[in-house]
């Protein structure tokens, strides 16, 4: 029998999140061998891979595990059958999948002047999230498939592979959801839905053990042989409880050429077409480009490049859309964004850089993957540029009230990092935030006008919350203290002290939102906000305040290594808002440090705080801005 340790350990390893089932990664084709690693167990598992060039008009090639590696199938077309290659996709592995040097220019790999560029999306079979299945036509009625998805499927993709034939799709929510098994849609055509007939799914819904096809609907014809993708639809199985759900197959009514879809989760991908009437088939994801500014998709039943898509945006809990799909009836698959699971190690979600520091280049910032990327020149009177993923090509000025500004360079679609350049500047430092449970959220809000809560997905209170309005000049930060309280702000932009007020509506953020009052600067009607949440992560980060003492004072984050980043702001009176990491120095002599509300080079002769193994330490010779007696402070450590 287990003891209660084992139990536990055996409970914790069957915990499984979307990051160990899905990823889009974003890659440069170099002509020769290169190995994606994403994570993504499909050596062990099994799976699918779909590639993608986004820069130029080459076909689509899905590869997965039941047929083996370098054997794909295009989604744009229906008269293609499955090829074979040799050096395309060589090996799918325990953390991702290698391609071949791609010699007969397939686009898949292949390298070009200007660079080429791939996207790649991985699904990997998993109980409750997807499933891959071949077999053998046998021309019957109504032929039983059975599956490994432990749910009913939500959607069934199927292709013939040895013979030409559409991509037959059967969704949970065609026909409006009323016999969506009488009817199919073809992945590899602009055409509406079809039926509601007896067709390709033999009028028989799926159930979670099996599906069932017809010989007489390119699903199950005699001589044929079939591969099928199959999604789960809302049936929980991942996170830390086991029950949240990382897949959904929904529909949606696009009316005055916009749409707003509740997921009760924040997607990271979306493939997504009209049934009711002819449209493109679209892929989009928080990759490439999620937000109002920046949202390229992709067309599966073309072989076009990317084209820009302005009108898709992810929330907290969905995603809406607005001016560019046809009014109708719209069907999706749906993934979460992750990571899911709460982070143990800083370095995985968070790093600086100086401008081009770390090759390759671009992205000119590297590190982590980039939710918030923050830049600024230290050696002089420089602004400081704050722009994140859900914002797309814009940057603010922590040290102004200024809107935000267009800059075509804010990209982040890079797979550890952000910032498309190949201007090398040593004296420009880049700050890289990554989204994760329990330690750092980004929020996009329109404001109402009105008292109001916005829902977030840090799965914890946040203890810190920095917003701006990017629409309107002349709008102040506002940063929201667990220390300073509900009643009270600050202003990133100024040294102020904290000031009472209803910016939070006198009331304290929960794990899933955060209150809002209905002044101009945090809730403007009509008006576009940006909201930066952190939290205290265990071993990763520390949201905390101290009393100073004037005297040196030991600040305990609970962390092994001490502190890499160090934020720190007096609240009861003035004080600016002083920056130091360990990239510039936190040693035990002279610190640099910068101050987010100006634009002043680093100083770099002064020692105000030191290294300790549990945090950090103030000096004694700090200023009253930092240490003074009986002062009241706040931090932000990352370890």
């Amino acid at each position: 029998m287990l003891n209660s340790k084992a139990l536990a350990a055996s409970a914790s390893a069957a915990k499984v999140y979307v990051e160990d089932v899905f990823s889009t990664w974003l890659y440069t084709g170099n002509g020769s061998t290169q190995t994606i690693t994403n994570g993504i167990d499909l050596s062990g598992e099994g799976g699918m891979v779909w590639l993608k060039c986004r820069t130029n008009a080459f076909q689509h090639g899905l590869f997965d595990t039941a047929r083996g590696a370098n054997k794909f199938l295009q989604s744009n077309s229906s008269s293609g059958q499955e090829a074979s290659f040799t050096d395309i996709l060589t090996a799918f592995n325990a953390g991702g999948f290698t391609l071949g040097a791609d010699a007969g220019t397939l686009a898949f790999n292949s390298s070009g002047s200007p660079a080429r560029n791939y996207a790649s999306w991985t699904f990997r079979k998993a109980a409750k999230f997807f499933d891959v299945i071949t077999w053998s036509g046998d021309g019957s009625s109504s032929r039983a498939i059975s599956h490994n998805l432990g749910s009913v499927p939500g959607c069934i993709i199927v292709k013939s592979t040895n013979v030409s034939g559409s991509w037959e799709t059967y969704h949970r929510s065609l026909n409006g959801g009323t016999n969506p098994q009488a009817c199919k849609i073809l992945l590899n055509s602009t055409a509406a839905q079809v039926g509601p007939t007896t067709g390709a799914w033999a009028n028989t819904a799926p159930t979670s053990t099996v599906f069932y096809v017809n010989g007489t609907a390119n699903t199950n014809d005699s001589g044929k042989d079939y591969v099928a993708y199959l999604f789960a639809h809302d049936a929980g199985g991942f996170g830390d409880s086991g029950n949240d759900s990382v897949v959904k197959c929904g529909s949606m009514t696009v009316s005055g050429n916009a749409a707003t879809v509740s997921l009760g989760w924040e997607p990271q991908f979306l493939l997504m077409k009209a049934s009711s009437t002819t449209s493109d088939w679209f892929v989009v994801d928080n990759m490439r480009g999620f937000s109002e500014s920046a949202s390229p998709f992709l067309r599966p039943n073309t072989a076009g490049a990317e084209s820009a898509n302005a009108g898709t945006q992810c929330t907290a809990t969905g995603f809406t859309t607005s001016g560019v799909l046809d009014n109708g009836t719209w069907i999706y698959i749906a993934i979460r964004r992750g990571p899911m699971k709460t982070p143990t190690d800083a370095t995985t979600v968070f790093a600086t850089d100086t401008a081009g520091g770390t090759a390759p280049n671009p992205p000119l910032f590297n590190g982590v993957l980039t939710d918030l990327g923050i830049y600024k020149n230290v050696s002089g009177s420089y602004v400081w540029n704050w722009g994140s993923r859900l914002q797309g090509e814009e940057w603010l000025e922590s040290n102004s009230t200024n809107a935000a500004g267009a800059d075509s360079g804010y990209r982040f679609d890079y797979q550890d990092g952000f910032y498309a350049s190949s201007n090398v500047q040593s004296a420009v430092r880049g700050w890289l935030f990554r989204r994760a449970p329990g330690f750092f959220d980004v929020v996009a809000y329109t404001g109402t006008g009105s008292a109001r809560t916005v829902s977030h997905n840090l799965g914890v209170a946040p203890e810190l919350m920095i917003v701006k309005c990017r629409s309107v000049a002349g709008r102040s930060w506002f940063v929201y203290s667990n220390a300073v309280g509900n009643g009270s702000s600050l202003t990133l932009e100024t040294s102020d002290a904290s000031s009472s007020g209803t910016a939070w509506n006198n009331t304290t953020p929960t794990s899933s939102v955060f209150s809002i009052g209905g002044g101009a600067s945090i809730n403007g009607s009509g008006d576009t906000f940006i909201a930066y949440l952190f939290a205290t992560c265990p071993g990763v980060s520390k949201v905390g305040s101290y009393t100073g003492t004037g005297t040196t004072l030991d600040i305990d984050c609970g962390f092994t290594s001490g502190a890499r980043f160090v934020l720190i702001k007096r609240t009861d009176s003035t004080g600016d808002w002083y920056v130091w990491d360990t990239a510039r120095g936190i040693v035990s002599g002279n610190d640099p440090y910068l101050l987010l509300n100006s634009t002043a080079a680093e100083v770099t002769s002064t020692d105000y705080i030191d290294p300790l193994s549990s945090g950090f330490q103030i000096s004694s010779t700090a200023p009253a801005a930092i240490n003074a007696n009986g002062g009241s402070f706040i931090f932000l450590a990352i370890a």
